[in-house]
């Protein structure tokens, strides 16, 4: 009994140590699970961090693309402009030109050259005369193509373009975007401001442009350009309006728009576009010392001109009579003037309506029908503007005060060719030479007076030549007062106060103009290293 129990216990002791193991292993099992369970769950909330990290940066990124630094408003807004859709509809109205002009001159050699062989029955004798001519060569005629660009006004069919592009054409073509050409007429043209007119004709209406402002452009406004430059058809380009008002020493009508829009050969007459897609400008000219500098023909100065050559095929315009010249800070000093605004009357022509009306040598004209006259220049621009037998208002200094004259504007007429001026002598080392003039020395420089002084040898380098005095100018007044010999010159310079800016005023050909002069004791000198012999 005692033996049957002590198995028994010892059965059940085995059973449970095994039940026991067995627990402990399922729960270890459970936790190598859990662990399991939780490193996999760590590991994917890690990925899950990180990827949540990488879309923060991602999105940061593109916040950051899209949010410009710059503090251009286009730029801030997302609205720098695209001019796709201006272009498609711009590009039917702008027109490629082609030209062929026709070209006289002489041969290679001004004379045929012998034939190396020589002797008087030479063979090949005849065979060099024929080819190059002969000893009277003859003027030969050569066809030079010619391009530009230019843009329809109306839906008739008139084109505008530069007047060099066309000027010696002989056959013109206009070419449409689809690569319809047209044999043009021309109409009219315009030397003075480079424009010119011509006509095409269809059987169906032209797409054309719609003309702006440029009084309103200001400089940064966005400009786009059409033309065909090098041939290169349709070509687009863009940029801003750099400067205004810009004087080229082109004529008498300079008032160019400067825009860095990159223009070339081929690009003259074509359209100067704003935003809106109205022709602000003309392109007419580029700098050759510089890259991104062309140069357009305000509309507002063009429309007068082109509406005029469509309606007449000519340009008239006002004419007052008188030379004019820039007022610089010495001859403001010189006549007592606050500024140097204005145009300076330098010559008034007889019988002119300039002379009719009053004006005389030395008045500063600061307003034209009350519009002021900021630069010398804009008087020409408002008398050429202005009608033939129209009546104007001119404001004017005179000694000091205020004057207004009303004057009764001509027609300009094609100006006479001035009087060539004496050839300059540099051999004397005198800075000013003046001579009287005789009626011996007036015949043999054909000058039109035989009387006064003139300039001679005037040096390059000197204080007179750099004050603008030349050889052959002839003073006809210093300091208002009036000079008909050596004498009267003698005693204005006697009356001229040492250091004081003395006036003169110099007959030049056939213009007049004022020079300012500061007479002191310091003489022209030549170079440390040059001495006088």
């Amino acid at each position: 009994m005692t033996r049957l129990s002590s198995l028994l216990l010892i059965t059940v002791l085995i059973v449970t140590i095994s039940a026991s193991c067995k627990r402990a292993d399922d729960s270890s099992t459970e936790k190598k699970q859990e662990k399991s369970t939780e490193s996999m769950q760590s590991k994917t909330g890690e990925q899950n961090d990180k990827q949540k990290n990488k879309d923060k940066k991602k999105s940061s990124v593109i916040s950051n693309k899209n949010s410009s630094p710059s503090k251009s408003p286009l730029i801030r807004n997302g609205n720098l402009p695209s001019f796709a859709d201006l272009v498609e509809v711009l590009k039917p109205s702008v027109v490629n030109i082609s030209t062929t002009s026709v070209v006289k001159q002489r041969g290679f050699f001004q004379q045929a050259p012998k034939s190396p062989y020589g002797g008087q029955k030479d063979p090949f004798e005849d065979f060099f005369k024929k080819f190059f001519g002969g000893n009277n060569p003859q003027l030969k005629e050569f066809k030079r193509k010619g391009l530009g660009s230019g843009f329809i006004i109306s839906q008739d069919g008139y084109v505008v373009t530069n007047n060099h592009v066309i000027a010696r054409a002989e056959d013109i073509k206009v070419i449409l975007e689809d690569g319809t050409e047209f044999k043009a007429e021309v109409i009219g043209k315009d030397a003075k401001t480079d424009l010119a007119v011509l006509k095409i004709e269809a059987e169906y209406d032209f797409s054309a442009v719609e003309i702006g402002n440029s009084e309103q452009l200001r400089i940064g406004d966005w400009v786009m350009a059409i033309g065909n430059p090098f041939g290169l058809g349709y070509t687009v380009t863009a940029g801003i309006i750099s400067a205004k008002g810009r004087s080229l020493g082109l004529g008498a009508y300079d008032d160019f728009i400067q825009t860095d829009a990159p223009l070339n050969p081929g690009n003259s007459g074509g359209p100067l576009f704003n935003l809106n897609g109205e022709v602000i400008g003309v392109n007419t000219a580029i700098s050759a010392r510089g890259q991104g500098i062309g140069f357009a023909i305000p509309i507002n100065l063009a429309s007068n001109v082109i509406n005029q050559l469509k309606d007449s095929g000519k340009v008239v315009r006002g004419w007052l009579g008188v030379i004019i010249q820039e007022i610089t800070p010495e001859l403001a000093e010189g006549m007592g003037l606050e500024g140097t605004n204005g145009a300076l009357i330098a010559d008034v022509s007889p019988d002119s309506p300039a002379d009719k009306a009053g004006l005389e040598s030395g008045d500063v004209v600061i307003k034209f029908n009350n519009q002021p006259i900021e630069e010398f220049a804009d008087l020409t621009r408002f008398v050429g503007a202005a009608k033939p037998d129209s009546d104007v208002n001119l404001t004017i200094i005179r000694d000091g005060k205020e004057k207004v004259l009303n004057v009764h504007l001509g027609e300009l007429k094609d100006a006479k060719k001035a009087a060539p001026e004496p050839e300059e002598n540099t051999d004397s080392k005198i800075g000013l030479n003046i001579k009287e003039i005789t009626p011996e020395l007036a015949k043999k420089y054909n000058l039109d007076r035989d009387s006064g002084v003139i300039l001679f040898n005037v040096q390059r380098g000197t204080k007179a030549y750099d004050a603008g005095f030349r050889t052959g100018d002839i003073i006809t007044n210093i300091d208002k007062t009036e000079i008909d010999n050596i004498d009267d010159y003698n005693s204005a310079i006697e009356n001229v106060v040492e250091g004081k800016l003395a006036l003169f005023l110099v007959k030049r050909g056939q213009n007049s103009l004022y020079i300012g002069y500061r007479f002191d004791n310091n003489k022209d000198k030549k170079g440390d290293d040059e001495k006088e012999e």
